[in-house]
């Protein structure tokens, strides 16, 4: 295992350290992976004058400290590990392709944006755009798992292509904005317009959200799926917040949006919707 622990100030100017990677740092020894550059500010300086730097040639990475103030760990990544003992920055995993990302505390915003594979683990709360897009980009994440124990901020899911996003907590405004497939599945709720400019895929409402649901949504049909049972098996194997209720019980289901295709779908359990509905 390759242990970096961070010695900078936690007020410092932020760093960009995509050089955080399993893969490369396979390849070094630690005197190479303390000279790996990154950037500080306008500053070109290298891995070594903010880590400490312990083992080598391996593909399990593991960072103590607080380190929300690096950006772009594990972006693009493809494969192996990297544990964070802390809290991390801005565009942790973004377009990671494979491996496995785990934080024990909380994350800045665009995790995981446009990831493309993998899986990332985190324990507390993280922050806005969560698997989404760039400006610019069509798709926000396009296969992979992010799980999420405690809150997200706006806009989680927003243009996602494939994959599955859950929040322990709550989401912010706008959860699965215009997704064009894939599944967000929201234990503690979300804030206003859930599903807004929904084209496809599924938005799992299992807590209260903010204000009323979207016109646009169109109150469909009641169902129960085997689907449920093995989506939330799974989640419960990550330490989510799983009841009976969610895995075998009945939801309401709301086609739309329909200000696009009306092929996706918001569902809520039978008992946090309105009655008289269905």
């Amino acid at each position: 295992m390759i242990e970096l622990e961070w010695k900078g100030s936690p007020d410092a100017i932020p760093i960009e350290a995509e050089c955080i990677r399993p893969e490369l740092m396979a390849n070094l020894s630690a005197d190479e992976i303390r000279r790996q550059e990154v950037w500080h500010g306008r500053e070109r300086l290298t891995l070594g004058d903010f880590f400490e730097v312990k083992g080598g040639y391996s593909e399990e990475v593991y960072v103590v400290g607080d380190v929300s103030k690096v950006k772009w760990i594990g972006a693009g990544m493809t494969g192996g590990s990297i544990i964070l003992d802390g809290n991390a920055g801005m565009h942790l995993g973004a377009r990671m392709r494979g491996g496995i990302i785990t934080v024990r505390g909380d994350c800045g915003d665009w995790l995981g944006a446009e990831m493309q594979g993998g899986l990332i683990h985190i324990h507390g709360n993280a922050g806005h755009m969560v698997g989404s897009t760039y400006p610019g980009s069509r798709f926000g994440c396009n296969r992979g798992t992010i799980i999420v124990h405690g809150n997200t901020g706006h806009m989680t899911g927003a243009r996602m292509r494939r994959g599955l996003i859950a929040v322990g907590g709550k989401a912010g405004d706008f959860a699965g904005a215009e997704m064009i497939a894939g599944t967000v599945v929201l234990f503690g709720g979300s804030g206003l317009y859930p599903g807004a400019g929904l084209k496809r895929g599924s938005v799992v409402l299992l807590g209260p959200w903010e204000g009323d649901l979207l016109d646009t949504f169109e109150y469909d049909c009641r169902l129960r799926s085997p689907y449920f049972g093995l989506l939330f098996k799974y989640l419960a194997s990550f330490g989510m917040p799983v009841t009976d209720e969610f895995a075998r019980g009945e939801y309401r289901r709301y086609s739309g949006d329909t200000t696009y295709f009306g092929k996706g779908e918001l569902l809520i359990p039978v008992s946090k919707t309105p009655d008289g509905e269905g």
